[in-house]
């Protein structure tokens, strides 16, 4: 498979880099630059410009959580989103790292195949994130008191609030158009039109949105639960 996408690995362990760049470069997709540290990432970022950042957490010199905040905050880097890399799927790192900007989490026990489609999806604006850790993700905020009663977002229609609902459950663009009875090509332009409001980089950031203005309700909470 020949394709345009660039990778930076950023993993402060040698095999770990060399295992993932094997894998990558067996899938066709370039590795311009590996880094050791936090801070090494942010910097190789800024000289490579990738469009794949693989970032571990836990790192010497700035951890991967930090320095993902800085890429996903730097203008320079827009075109640049972040797959977190990890041998821990706690929730605080999940949380952190969405609140941060990543685009996705993936457990570094998943198979090739699923690094690769992970690093694809991550490239053309998907979230990613290991199914049970979304579940567990999904059950901490409605296991959680309300603060506020949920509320349309400002300049979403009623639709629009429907699909990022559906969103911030988990669920995929072909469930959110069953359970509306809308056709593919609606839902993504739905998505679209979600992205442009609300200023998100990608579904990650929609979810965040879901949550943050309690859409998530508390009638989801049998089914999540039903996920686990």
């Amino acid at each position: 498979m020949t394709t345009a996408v660039t990778v930076l690995i950023a993993d402060d362990q040698p095999l770990i880099r060399h295992s993932l760049r094997t894998i990558l470069r067996d899938a066709g997709i370039a590795v311009v630059a590996e880094a050791a540290t936090g801070a090494e990432a942010v910097a190789e970022a800024v000289r490579t410009r990738p469009d794949v950042v693989l970032m571990d957490i836990r790192m010497p010199g700035g951890d991967g959580l930090e320095a993902t905040r800085r890429i996903v905050a730097d203008p320079a880097l827009a075109g640049t989103r972040v797959l977190v890399l990890s041998m821990f799927d706690l929730d605080d790192y999940v949380l952190t790292a969405l609140r941060h900007g990543a685009s996705g989490f993936l457990l570094k026990d998943a198979e090739p195949a699923r690094l690769v489609d992970a690093v694809l999806r991550t490239h053309a604006g998907e979230s990613l994130f290991a199914p049970a850790i979304l579940t567990r993700l999904i059950g901490h905020y409605l296991d959680r008191p309300a603060h506020a009663r949920p509320r349309r977002p400002a300049l979403l229609t009623e639709r629009e609030t429907e699909v990022l609902t559906l969103v911030g459950r988990g669920l995929s663009n072909q469930e959110i158009a069953g359970t509306l009875v809308i056709s593919m090509g609606t839902v993504k332009t739905h998505i679209g039109n979600l992205l442009a409001k609300l200023a998100a980089r990608d579904r990650a950031q929609l979810v965040i949105a879901a949550y943050d203005h309690g859409l998530v309700a508390a009638r989801t909470d049998r089914e999540a639960r039903g996920r686990g």
